[in-house]
């Protein structure tokens, strides 16, 4: 089993940034793929982010390319996503997840293991 548990969200104002961790305990990250994912207020979860075991390979939604960075520390057993010129449109619940797997995955339906979210909002 794997326990995940994300921190750093808030409320900033847009143009602001964020940094979000995700911290895994009961299993090593190291063989997993990881990915943040969000779902605002009346929206389905949608993918974020994501990455592979090494991080090396990565993956963006078009709508936080140039803006959002994951990265990940298997030595730390941490995820982080680095949220820069945040928009009103970011403001949602933010989640973590691990993959079954460790190469890239973009489908949230790999993803087995998911934190409880932590909230994010962009105010104007």
């Amino acid at each position: 089993q794997v326990q995940l548990v994300e921190s750093g969200g808030g409320s900033v104002q847009a143009g602001g940034s964020l940094r979000l961790s995700c911290a895994a305990s009961g299993r090593t990250l190291r063989w997993y793929a990881m990915g943040w994912f969000r779902q605002a207020p009346g929206k389905e979860r949608e993918i974020v982010a994501a990455c592979n075991w090494k991080g090396d390979n990565q993956y963006y939604t078009d709508s936080v390319k140039g803006r959002f960075t994951i990265s990940r520390n298997n030595a730390e057993n941490t995820v982080y996503l680095q949220m820069n010129s945040l928009t009103i449109e970011d403001t949602a619940v933010y989640y973590c997840a691990a993959s079954v797997g460790g190469a890239l995955d973009a489908s949230a339906a790999s993803y087995y293991y998911w934190g409880q979210g932590t909230q994010v909002t962009v105010s104007s």
